[in-house]
């Protein structure tokens, strides 16, 4: 999802020679070998959001629910984040391609005060929630809990997206292992923090949810921090990047950067206000069928990440192709991409349907709890294959420069359908929270529908 439409430039083409081959089996290798490092990489999110939940959730039902009410809004902020500052690894990308080394600082350097800017105005909304919460029809102790991590979580939020926007260089540098061994830190410290602030240990007092978020926003600053850190002194070549340069005038100089995430951004947060508005149903059911919304979600968020890596894939595939004229193989890295993703998640989903109980375990001892969270566990298997093959397919399209109509199938999917359709089944039906399941995996499969079907019509120009 980070290397889409960016892939077409000339700079990016001699990365593979035009006489390459464009068999079946070559495009399911190099999918696979381009995704590992970005799966291995976001993964260490999705690990560490589960550790918090599981400790959260042993913890206590009552804790879980603000931990997952306050986790809607501070999820869909940092998504947001993420698509607009996807530029970074765009324009770093176009300079290494170029051969311009300076340019990569530069890119950077004005990625870093954006980062911030973000951040800061992302704390500063996470303070105003708890009317949000009211109003959505959250009890008034769970809407004061969820709201109390909220603000600590949003703390967390400038470097949290200083490690994202950092990131994003080192990897359009193609040097994901700083990354990587920076987000393996972060979760090993992560699980000692908040184990110790959740329950209170070594002498310290239990602090429930709000210890898991203290030792989040403890943790974000330290991976954007540490790789901060990195860039400027720990990168050999860090002087010949140009990387500690002035930072003067960068928010005229990042527009094109800030307009390369424009789309990105509006997608992923439209997605992830749709996931939001179904927490807040779930917490408008009961405490715990917002306890058994977050599990459950999280159980999918997890290998989710797979398929977020083999999209990225994908559109370098679909990219490469489309900037050779190769209609041939760019409808075949698509469908390769598509058929990768659907057998793994199928593969993990096998699993969840054979084993709810043992997985719903792992997150809580409360047998009410487990009691709800074991059926969606049961039944995101069949969410897996369809919510992966949508983002699959999303990125084929924007490899294919296919950049604003994916954002707007995504309204439709999942703004236009899955709200008002999850509500209907939940409460109309009185479904409850396997209603709101059943709503995503509707709206996934009506995504994953219209995109193919926009992919295919555009392989045929």
């Amino acid at each position: 999802m980070t290397a889409d439409v960016h892939a077409t430039t000339p700079a990016d083409r001699p990365a593979v020679p035009p006489d390459a081959p464009s068999g079946l089996r070559t495009h399911v290798v190099e999918t696979v070998r381009l995704a590992a490092p970005v799966i291995v990489s976001r993964a260490g999110l999705m690990v560490m959001l589960a550790v918090d939940t599981a400790i959260v959730g042993r913890y206590g039902a009552q804790e879980l629910a603000y931990f997952g009410l306050a986790h809607l809004p501070a999820s869909m902020m940092i998504q947001c984040g993420v698509g607009l500052l996807l530029g970074t690894i765009a324009m770093t990308a176009h300079a290494v391609g170029a051969g311009n080394p300076r340019e990569c600082g530069a890119v950077w350097r004005r990625s870093v005060p954006y980062a911030l800017l973000l951040g800061v105005i992302m704390a500063a909304l996470s303070f105003l929630v708890e009317p949000l919460y009211r109003a959505a029809g959250q009890a008034p102790d769970v809407a004061a809990g969820g709201a109390a991590v909220t603000a600590v979580l949003g703390l967390g939020m400038p470097g949290m997206l200083l490690y994202v926007t950092t990131g994003f260089f080192l990897e359009g540098l193609k040097r994901p292992v700083p990354v990587m061994l920076t987000m393996l830190a972060g979760n090993v410290l992560n699980a000692a923090l908040a184990y110790t602030l959740v329950w209170g240990a070594f002498g310290l007092p239990a602090l429930g949810a709000l210890g898991s978020a203290w030792a989040t926003t403890a943790v974000r600053w330290s991976m954007g921090l540490g790789l901060v850190a990195y860039v400027l002194w720990g990168m050999r070549d860090a002087e010949a990047r140009g990387v500690r340069g002035s930072l003067k005038g960068w928010w005229r100089d990042a527009r094109r950067q800030r307009t390369l995430g424009y789309a990105a951004g509006l997608s992923l947060s439209v997605e992830s206000l749709a996931f939001a508005s179904l927490g807040f149903f779930a917490g408008m059911i009961s405490p715990l069928a917002l306890g058994a919304y977050t599990i459950g979600l999280n159980l999918i968020a997890l290998p989710f990440m797979a398929a977020v890596g083999l999209a990225a894939a994908t559109a370098v595939r679909v990219g490469v192709s489309f900037g050779r004229d190769d209609r041939r193989g760019m409808a075949l890295a698509g469908w390769t991409g598509l058929g990768v993703t659907s057998v793994f998640l199928a593969g993990i989903g096998v699993v969840y349907a054979l084993v709810p109980e043992a997985a719903a375990a792992v997150y809580t001892t409360d047998p009410a709890l487990a009691a709800r969270v074991a059926p969606l566990i049961a039944f995101s298997a069949w969410v897996l294959v369809a919510d992966g093959g949508q983002a699959v397919m999303g990125n084929a399209l924007r490899g294919r420069n296919d950049a604003w109509v994916p954002t707007l199938l995504h309204f439709i999917s999942y703004a236009v359908v899955m709200i008002p359709l999850s509500a209907w089944l939940a409460f109309g039906l009185d479904r409850g929270e396997r209603g709101l399941f059943e709503g995503i995996l509707i709206a996934s499969v009506v995504s994953v529908t219209v995109l193919s079907l926009r992919f295919a019509l555009l392989c045929r120009r």
